[in-house]
């Protein structure tokens, strides 16, 4: 048996062994590198203004020329928040430097795990398995101008499909048997990396403090979720912002953590204080 990637505990405990999170990066960007000590709940400081965020996971590579962070969501919120997390580390960089210079190259890889509810301009609901936005500038006739590296890459099993190429199609594919068939799960062991995760992930190696705090953890998002398909539900009535802020009052009302709050609505703590 194989423990349910969908959790917030168990994917960081399987995503911050260092042979995984070498493997899942280099399956998914390409770049193959040692990474340093791995990271977890990092936060800048001080703050960006407004916006205190933090990744679930957070490493450079050894030689310093490579920032990679990822992100697990649950129930999607909106590429707008995942670009403003994107952004933000590379805001990060040139706040440090003294010629606004970014040296060093930025990956930021979002797992989503619940189909998306998020749609295009014109109105078409999102289906993509994976999604690629690059930081770099384009001719006015579409030549591309190679000045940056940085990639935001949006995952979703959901969306597995022929196309999808086959080292991340093993990954996606590792999370979509870990949520629909942990006990008769076929996944392409041959990957080092997978292979990690399910040493790490299987159910005789948790111990009783991760397992007790995944349940706690699988229970708060069950009730988060909940108020976000009523908000969901109410905002396609009134409106993306009321229902992001009758969303929040309804969370704080049922004791829900600011941090949380701020995560499900996309709101800042400063606009859930003054509910």
């Amino acid at each position: 048996m194989i423990l349910n990637l969908d959790n917030e505990v168990y994917f960081k405990k399987a995503f911050t062994n260092k042979t995984v999170f070498r493997c899942f990066v280099r399956d998914v960007t390409g770049v193959d590198a040692e990474f340093g000590k791995i990271e977890t709940e990092k936060r800048f400081s001080p703050k960006f203004g407004y916006v205190n965020f933090k990744y679930d996971i957070f490493a450079e590579t050894l030689d310093h020329r490579v920032i990679v962070e990822i992100q697990k969501i649950d129930y999607d919120y909106n590429f707008d928040r995942f670009l403003l997390y994107h952004n933000m580390a590379l805001a990060e960089l040139q706040r440090s430097s003294r010629e606004y210079k970014i040296e060093k190259t930025v990956y930021t890889i979002v797992v989503v795990t619940e189909p998306y509810r998020m749609k295009d301009r014109k109105g078409a609901l999102i289906k993509h398995d994976i999604l690629i936005h690059r930081s770099n500038f384009f001719t006015f006739s579409g030549e591309e101008v190679d000045i940056f590296e940085h990639k935001l890459f949006c995952l979703n099993p959901n969306y597995i499909n022929d196309k999808t190429p086959s080292s991340i199609k093993d990954w996606l594919h590792l999370v979509n048997e870990s949520i629909k068939n942990p006990y008769n799960f076929e996944v392409n062991q041959s990957n080092e990396g997978i292979k990690e995760v399910l040493r790490e992930i299987d159910d005789d190696n948790i111990s009783v403090e991760d397992r007790t705090l995944a349940k706690q953890t699988e229970a708060a998002k069950s009730k988060a979720q909940l108020i976000l398909e009523e908000g969901i539900l109410l905002g396609e009535q009134k409106g993306e912002r009321k229902k992001s802020l009758e969303t929040a009052a309804k969370m704080k009302q049922k004791g829900f953590s600011l941090e949380m709050i701020s995560e499900c609505t996309g709101l800042s703590v400063e606009e859930i204080n003054k509910i």
